[in-house]
């Protein structure tokens, strides 16, 4: 039955088994996927942003709305494939950073840059912040082994609700088109069937982060991976109920019960 998961006819064979069963391959599935999730962020975010306070001047501040910045400007503070910090009080354009993100400070907003364009967050007055070295080195030292449990968490979390979510609006469509196509799937095992056709998704979601993190792939690509996994879960639907049995001859039973009931 586990020999081929990630096929259409494997797929299948997921609507019979016990919902107990699924869940558990579902849920070490989303254990794989938050510690690639996590391997991304630490990797491409945590390090960068580590990096970059401890290349801060000991003093500078965010305060009334402005930033105010000891040293010279342009500047750049910290260069990664994901995320480049840099300082730039006027917003100049005289720094193009090769980085996927670039987070630049000016004097009164902070402008990101993606490959969507670039888009401005003005300070907010009432909310200072330190922005130098030496406030931020063990605030963020103190807090970065919790931020990053949390967002274990919160990714594992998120992903296993996502997955039910989306299993709950597959479900529906995949009972019709078995309901059409004479194959023996009730409620029940089409709900499972939706699930489980989630997990080619997430396992091509989970080696696009992985090719991310080697140097394959930019974040252009990697979006686009993103946007087909979703795609794919409704191939997977679609195809695992072609693969279900044919209904046996006979009166239909419950459609909310057990296949075989």
């Amino acid at each position: 039955m586990f020999a081929e998961p990630i096929t259409p006819r494997g797929i299948a064979a997921f609507a019979r088994i016990r919902s107990s069963r699924l869940l558990l391959v579902q849920t070490l599935l989303a254990l794989l996927a938050t510690g690639a999730l996590i391997w991304f962020l630490d990797e491409n975010c945590f390090s960068a942003i580590q990096t970059g306070i401890a290349n801060l001047p000991d003093t500078g501040r965010i305060s009334y709305g402005k930033l105010d910045w000891p040293e010279g400007s342009p500047r750049m503070i910290v260069e990664r494939r994901l995320l480049a910090i840099d300082v730039d009080l006027d917003h100049s354009g005289r720094i193009h950073s090769t980085a996927d993100i670039q987070v630049e400070f000016g004097r009164t907003s902070i402008r990101l840059f993606s490959f969507l364009g670039y888009s401005d967050v003005v300070y907010a007055r009432d909310w200072p912040m330190p922005f130098n070295r030496t406030d931020l080195e063990p605030l963020w030292g103190a807090w970065m082994a919790e931020i990053l449990a949390l967002s274990a968490l919160a990714a594992l979390l998120g992903l296993l609700l996502s997955w039910i979510v989306l299993a709950t609006l597959y479900f529906g469509p995949a009972w019709l088109l078995g309901f059409f196509l004479n194959r023996d799937l009730n409620l029940r095992s089409a709900w499972k069937l939706s699930l489980a056709a989630l997990m080619p998704g997430a396992l091509l979601m989970i080696i696009g982060i992985l090719l991310y993190n080697a140097g394959f792939l930019n974040l252009i690509p990697l979006s686009l991976i993103f946007l087909w996994h979703f795609a794919l879960g409704w191939i997977y639907v679609i195809a695992g109920v072609f693969f279900v049995p044919p209904m046996a001859a006979g009166p239909k039973g419950n459609p909310f019960g057990e296949p075989g009931k």
